[in-house]
């Protein structure tokens, strides 16, 4: 990673003809936009200065080769500080094993954090990345290690929850939910949807869990703004359940002050009711965020517990007063919880 780091330093040296601090947003910003001008009006950060993150150089790409050498040293370099330097401080030194902490009261929606080291965001998905992940191995042959998982459980939360036909249909029938999406809402057959139209049909299927709004949408994918309020307009015309329910959800978090997750979770939303339209937009947000994912979260450490208390097998059944019942063993009858 180290001399790789140093090949691409050097090659964006290169191609601005200057050397600088990479790692410097301001300088970096300085280098791109004013020597360069690879933007007339670039964006600019509440300091003044240009803006450097990800998403504004993501925007860039393809203007000109220096942004990918800046992207790929970027990422070289948080791999080597974040991982590659520091998971072997973190080795226990009797056992000689990673032990993570997993926090369950930090998040408001209860889901688990993690921290020293955070096994939440080790990085998949570029080489050098897959090589810090194969440093993670089972203790002993003795030993698997298991990655269990619940396949978009968010969204399948939200179907359920909002008993919308046209979304539990393609659950319960294993299809591609974000190509059909993009197919009713583009309004064009199954085997048209493009890879655009569907990355952009993903993107609002879980976008409109947080509250998406058509600014957010175009900052998102390729549509324009215009695009997007006309996409979103066209979701809830397709999912027409989902919009009753986004609606119910904020009526029930004015009249209460709060909303719960499918365990009874609690969520206070102290704005809810506020007469300013900014403070007030982000509860009703949470309003129907947080059982979404304070949900998905119940479920998730249930079936954590699940799994190590073997033989025990959750049953779980979702109806429109939220009841929930668990079977702890099979032979079980099963023992029904009421929510309010």
């Amino acid at each position: 990673l180290s001399s790789q780091i140093a090949i691409l330093e050097k090659n964006i040296f290169d191609k601005c003809g200057t050397k600088f601090n990479i790692a410097s947003p301001k300088q970096l910003g300085d280098v791109l936009f004013v020597k360069m001008a690879l933007l007339e009006k670039p964006k600019k950060t509440k300091s003044g200065q240009f803006s450097t993150s990800e998403s504004e150089l993501l925007k860039l790409k393809g203007k000109h080769s220096i942004i990918d050498d800046i992207l790929l040293f970027r990422t070289y370099q948080k791999l080597l500080s974040t991982y590659v330097k520091t998971l072997p401080l973190l080795i226990d030194d009797q056992d000689k094993k990673i032990h993570t902490t997993f926090n369950q009261t930090i998040t408001n929606t209860g889901r688990l954090s993690s921290k020293n080291p955070n096994l939440q965001n080790i990085p998949i998905r570029k080489n050098a990345g897959k090589d810090v992940r194969k440093a993670f191995v089972a203790s002993s042959l003795d030993y698997t290690l298991m990655a269990p998982d619940y396949s978009q459980i968010e969204l399948r939360l939200i179907a359920e929850f909002s008993q919308e036909k046209n979304m539990m249909d393609a659950f319960l029938n294993n299809k591609d939910i974000h190509a059909i999406t993009a197919s009713k809402v583009f309004k064009v057959d199954l085997k048209d949807v493009t890879n655009e139209m569907r990355a952009n049909a993903k993107t609002v299927n879980f976008g409109i869990i947080y509250g998406v709004s058509a600014f957010g949408l175009s900052e998102q994918s390729t549509l324009s703004r215009k695009d997007s309020a006309v996409l979103i307009e066209e979701y809830f015309k397709t999912y027409p359940r989902l919009k009753l329910y986004v609606d119910k959800q904020i009526l029930i978090a004015k009249q209460n002050g709060y909303v719960k997750s499918i365990l009874g979770r609690m969520r206070y939303l102290r704005n809810i009711n506020s007469r300013n339209s900014f403070i007030r937009s982000h509860d009703e947000r949470n309003a129907v965020n947080m059982p979404i994912q304070g949900s998905a979260a119940d479920m998730t450490k249930r079936a954590m517990l699940d799994l190590w208390n073997e033989g025990y097998v959750p049953y779980v059944q979702v109806h429109d007063e939220l009841d929930l019942a668990v079977s702890n063993k099979k032979e079980d009858k099963p023992t029904i919880v009421t929510l309010p």
